[in-house]
C-alpha cells in the first residue's frame, strides 16, 4: 500500500478524488490501492526548552544561552493534532511507500519530515508530489512524474535550519528581555524577522515625528499656458523669488530647444505573492494576511495556481498552454482576449524564462471555470487574470515633449506627454491619465501647443509657496516592497528581483510577521497605514544589541538559507553561527547592561543610574537634582518600570499602587520632571460569572481567581503581577492555603514538599509583593 500525506483535508480529498480512494475512514481514505491521509498544519513541532533540561523551564538569565545539542521534537499539544497523529503513524507503520503531497514549499516539506521523523519511519521509501495548482489533470501528471523524495533532502534542511534557528535566536533573545526588562507580567517577544522589520516602522515614525518642515519658494512662468518651472533651483526667503520675479516680467521668454522622444512603459511582470498582496493593499486596503489566505482558497478551489511563490515568470512548458487558458477565461475577460493573436502568441523573456523560475512560477489562472465569485475573492480572481493578460500586451506608448526656454540668463523648462498607444493600459481604466513621472507636480499632465525653437513672447511670472513634506508612513504594500530587499529602498526592477534572496521572511511567511508584530501590540493598523506603538518602540530602546534590529543581518540569513535550499550551503555551518551569535548576543547585551544607565533625565539628558533607594542623574555632582525613588506613590519602581518612565514619562500599563487610604488600586504611573510621579486610576476588574473569587488581591484589590496551573489576580492582563502556582516543589498547593496566604499573608506550615534531591520537608508560605517565599522558622 502507498501512503499519501497531504497538508490538510481539503487537498487530500482532492488527491483521493484522483487516486481513486473514495473508502472514507478515520482520518484518511483508501481504495485503488492508495491510502490517502493528512496533516492539520505542523503537527509536530520543536520541543520546548523545559523538555531538553528542566532548570531551563524558569526564565532566569544565568540559564542563558539555551542551546540544546541535538533538537527533538513532539507532537502539537491539542487533542486533534494528537488524533490524527495517530492515524497517520499508524498508516506509516503498514505502508510499503510514502508519498509526500505537503505544499511544494519549505514548511510544506518540514511538516512532511517531521511527522516522518517523529513517526520513526524514515527508512520507508517515499516519493514528492510537486503540485503548481490542484486540477484534476494538474494532479494526474504530478502523480506521473513523482520524484525521489531525497531529491528534495536540501529544501528539508533550510526548513529545518529557518525553525531551529528561530527557536534559538527567539527564545534567547525573548527571554533575555523578557527575565531583564518583563516586569508586571510584560513579555518582550524578540524575534530573528520581527524585530528588524519593527525596526523598519519605528524607525519611520520617528522621521516622521521629528521632521520639521521647511518652507521655499520656487519661480514658475506661463507662456503659451503652458507652465514652465526652473530646475532644482529654490529660494530661501519669499522675497528672493519676487526680486527675480520682478526683474524677469517684462523681458520675453525665449525657446531655446524642443525635444520629442517616445517613451515606452513596459507590461507590468506576472505576480508573485508579494506583489499581489501589494496590489491589493494598494486598491482595496486587504491586509497580507487576507489576500493570502482568499489566494489560498481559491488555489484549493482549482481556480488559482500555487500562491506561495516568489517567482513573477512562467516557463516554456505553461507558455505552450496559454492559447488555451486564455480561450477558457470567463465571458468579461474575453474582449480583450480578442485584441491577442493567439495563433501567433509569443511572450518574452519578461513573461516566460525557465531560468527564474525555481519552486514555483509566477501566479496565474487556471482553466477551471471560476463560477460566480464575488467580494474580495472576486477582486483577487479578477487582478490575477487582469495581470497574465497585461503582461502579454504590447507597451504603453507616450510621446514626451520637453521644451526648455530662459528669460534673459535665467533658465525655464517645460514638459509634457500625449499618449498615442495605451497597450497594457487598456486593462487598468484608473491608469489611464497621460503621466511623466520625472515631472515636477506643476508640469504633469500639460497638454502643450506645437513650440518651435527661437520663438519667443511674453510671459507671466509668478512666485509659488512650498513646503517640505516627511517621509510617508508605511503601509502593508510599502512595507511587504522593503521586506522584499531587507529595508533597502530599491525602485530598479532587475535589482530588486537579484536582492529577493536577502529579503526579510519570504513571500509565505510575511503576513504572519506583520500579524504577529500586531498581536504583540507593537504595531497597529490605522485604516492602511501600519504604525509603531509605544510599546514597539520601547522594546527597541531595550535591546543593546544592534544585529537583533538589523534588516541587512536577517537578510544575509535569508540569503544562506536559499542557498542551503539550493544545495549550494552548508547547513551545520549555518546552525553553528547562529549558536555563535545566540552566544554573542547574551554576551554584548550583558556586557552593554552593565555599562549602560536607565534612559536619559528629563532636567538635562544625562544618564540616569540606580543608587539603593532610586534612580537618579549621574550628574548629581554637578547640581542636577533628578531623583526617582523606588518607594513611590505605594508603588515598588524597579529597573523595568524605571526605564519605562523615564523613555516614554508613563509605565506601559497600569501598576499597583496604594490609595491616601492604604487601599490597593491599580494606575498608569506619570513620571513628572522632577522625578515626582502622578497617578492616573484605572479601574480594575472582578471576577466573572463563571470564575470564583478566592480573596481580595493585596496588590491592586481584585478577585484572585484559578486558572488551570495557576492562581492569579483578575487584573492579570492589566498588569497586576500576582502569582500562586499550583504545584511548588511537587506540593498541591489547595485554594484553602491560597485564601489563608490571602487573609493573613502566610500559611500554617505545609507537609510533604519534596526537594530537587527528592526529599521531604516542611515549609511555610508567605505572600511578599505578588510572589511566593518559603518560610522554615
Amino acid at each position: 500500500m502507498k501512503v499519501v500525506l497531504a497538508e490538510k483535508p481539503s487537498v487530500a480529498r482532492d488527491l483521493a478524488a484522483v487516486l481513486g480512494a473514495t473508502q472514507k475512514k478515520q482520518g484518511h481514505m483508501i481504495g485503488n490501492g492508495w491510502a490517502v491521509t493528512w496533516a492539520l498544519g505542523h503537527l509536530v513541532e520543536l520541543q520546548e526548552p523545559h523538555e531538553y533540561f528542566p532548570e531551563w523551564r524558569k526564565w532566569d538569565l544565568n540559564t542563558l544561552p539555551l542551546l540544546p545539542e541535538s533538537f527533538q521534537l513532539r507532537p502539537r499539544g491539542d487533542k486533534g493534532a494528537q488524533d490524527q497523529l495517530r492515524v497517520i503513524k499508524e498508516l506509516f507503520k503498514g505502508a510499503d511507500s510514502l508519498v509526500c503531497a505537503t505544499d511544494a514549499g519549505r514548511e510544506g516539506e518540514l511538516i512532511f519530515r517531521y511527522i516522518l521523523q517523529w513517526a520513526k519511519s524514515e527508512k520507508l521509501p517515499f516519493q514528492r508530489l510537486w503540485l503548481q495548482s490542484l486540477t484534476p489533470d494538474a494532479i494526474r501528471k504530478g502523480f506521473n512524474s513523482l520524484r525521489d523524495g531525497h531529491d528534495y533532502d536540501p529544501l528539508f534542511q533550510a526548513a529545518r535550519c529557518r525553525s531551529e534557528a528561530d527557536w534559538i535566536i527567539g527564545l534567547n533573545a525573548t527571554r533575555y528581555h523578557t527575565a531583564k526588562y518583563g516586569s508586571r507580567n510584560l513579555l518582550w517577544s524578540v524575534g530573528r524577522v520581527q524585530t528588524p522589520v519593527l525596526a523598519l516602522l519605528a524607525e519611520r515614525d520617528i522621521e516622521i515625528e521629528n521632521f520639521k518642515p521647511e518652507t521655499y519658494w520656487v519661480l514658475v512662468t506661463r507662456y503659451r499656458d503652458t507652465r514652465f518651472h526652473q530646475p532644482k533651483v529654490k529660494f530661501s526667503s519669499m522675497e528672493q523669488a519676487e526680486a527675480l520675479r520682478d526683474s524677469l516680467k517684462d523681458s520675453p521668454l525665449v525657446v531655446d530647444s524642443v525635444e520629442q522622444k517616445e517613451k515606452r512603459i513596459p507590461a507590468p511582470q506576472l505576480y508573485d505573492l508579494s506583489s499581489l498582496q501589494q496590489d491589493m493593499n494598494t486598491w482595496f486596503g486587504f491586509t497580507a494576511d487576507q489576500t493570502l489566505q482568499l489566494a489560498q482558497e481559491l488555489y484549493e478551489a482549482k481556480k488559482l495556481t500555487y500562491p506561495r511563490t516568489d517567482s513573477r515568470h512562467i516557463g516554456q512548458a505553461e507558455a505552450e498552454g496559454l492559447p488555451d487558458l486564455l480561450r477558457s477565461l470567463p465571458d468579461p475577460y474575453q474582449e480583450f482576449v480578442q485584441k491577442l493573436n493567439l495563433d501567433k502568441l509569443k511572450p518574452g523573456k519578461r513573461v516566460v524564462d525557465d531560468s527564474k523560475v525555481t519552486d514555483h512560477h509566477a501566479i496565474i489562472p487556471t482553466q477551471q471555470d471560476p463560477g460566480h465569485l464575488q467580494g474580495p475573492a472576486e477582486k483577487v480572481y479578477a487582478a490575477v487574470v487582469r495581470r497574465l493578460l497585461a503582461a502579454l500586451y504590447p507597451p504603453c506608448i507616450q510621446q514626451i515633449t520637453t521644451v526648455k526656454a530662459s528669460v534673459e540668463k535665467e533658465k525655464f523648462q517645460a514638459r509634457g506627454a500625449v499618449v498615442s498607444d495605451w497597450g497594457w493600459q487598456l486593462l487598468y481604466p484608473h491608469m489611464q491619465k497621460t503621466k511623466v513621472s520625472d515631472a515636477n507636480q506643476e508640469d504633469a499632465d500639460q497638454m502643450m501647443p506645437p513650440m518651435e525653437k527661437g520663438e519667443s513672447g511674453p510671459h507671466e511670472p509668478e512666485v509659488l509657496t512650498k513646503t517640505t513634506k516627511p517621509p510617508k508612513r508605511f503601509t502593508e504594500a510599502s512595507l511587504l516592497k522593503r521586506m522584499e530587499t531587507a529595508g533597502k529602498l530599491v525602485d530598479d526592477e532587475a535589482l530588486r528581483d537579484a536582492m529577493k534572496q536577502r529579503g526579510l521572511g519570504t513571500p509565505a511567511t510575511r503576513a504572519s510577521i506583520i500579524e504577529t508584530l500586531i498581536g504583540r501590540t507593537y504595531i497597529r493598523r490605522q485604516k492602511k497605514l501600519l504604525i509603531s506603538t509605544e510599546a514597539g518602540r520601547h522594546l527597541l530602546t531595550l535591546i543593546q544589541d544592534p544585529s537583533l534590529r538589523s534588516a541587512e543581518l536577517t537578510g544575509d540569513w535569508e540569503a544562506k538559507l536559499k542557498e542551503i535550499e539550493l544545495g549550494k550551503g552548508d547547513p551545520e555551518e549555518f546552525m553553528q553561527g547562529i549558536r555563535d551569535h545566540a552566544r554573542e548576543m547574551v554576551n554584548a547585551a550583558t556586557d552593554t547592561e552593565k555599562s549602560g544607565g536607565f534612559g536619559k533625565c528629563p532636567l538635562c539628558e544625562a544618564a540616569v543610574v540606580e543608587g539603593k533607594r532610586g534612580f537618579g542623574c549621574s550628574r548629581w555632582k554637578e547640581g542636577c537634582t533628578f531623583v526617582l525613588w523606588k518607594e513611590n506613590q505605594g508603588s515598588q519602581i524597579d529597573g523595568a518600570l524605571a526605564r519605562e518612565l523615564l523613555d516614554l514619562g508613563h509605565s506601559l500599563r497600569p501598576v499597583p499602587v496604594k490609595g491616601e487610604g492604604g487601599e490597593p488600586g491599580l494606575a498608569t504611573l506619570v513620571l513628572k520632571p522632577d522625578g515626582n510621579l502622578s497617578l492616573k486610576p484605572v479601574k480594575g476588574r472582578k471576577a466573572g460569572k463563571d470564575q470564583k473569587s478566592l480573596g481580595t488581591c493585596p496588590l491592586c484589590g481584585g478577585d484572585v481567581i484559578a486558572k488551570p496551573k495557576l492562581y492569579v489576580c483578575s487584573n492579570q492582563d492589566q498588569g497586576c503581577p500576582l502569582i500562586i502556582w499550583k504545584t511548588i516543589a511537587k506540593r498541591n498547593i489547595t485554594q484553602a492555603m491560597v485564601k489563608q496566604l490571602l487573609t493573613d499573608g502566610v500559611t500554617d506550615k505545609i507537609d510533604d514538599f519534596t526537594s530537587r534531591a527528592g526529599k521531604s520537608f516542611s515549609a511555610k508560605l508567605r505572600l511578599q509583593g505578588g510572589e511566593v517565599k518559603m518560610e522554615f522558622n
